[in-house]
């Protein structure tokens, strides 16, 4: 299900060749998975503490690490196929 990845789809098949797909696809389940716990740990505190607002802070620090983190690691150099 590479094609999901935002970008890879329209690429010509040589242009396709020159990314490891299967690095970035890991990286980006390993990312995602990552934020869902968070995001899961601060609803159940939340609901332990009876305060809503630590539903927010998870929410919005696991965007707000996670999606710079996904951009800047999948654009690095270590997932280009040197020819």
């Amino acid at each position: 299900m590479y094609w999901l990845v935002a970008g890879y789809n329209t690429m010509p098949k040589e242009e396709k060749e020159k990314y490891n797909i299967k690095g970035i696809a890991n990286l980006f389940g390993n990312v995602m998975f990552g934020m869902a716990i968070i995001i899961i740990l601060g609803y159940l505190i939340a609901k332990l503490t009876e305060n809503q607002s630590i539903q927010n802070y998870a929410f919005w620090t696991s965007t707000i690490i996670g999606i710079p983190y996904l951009l800047i690691k999948s654009n690095s150099k270590k997932y280009k196929i040197k020819n």
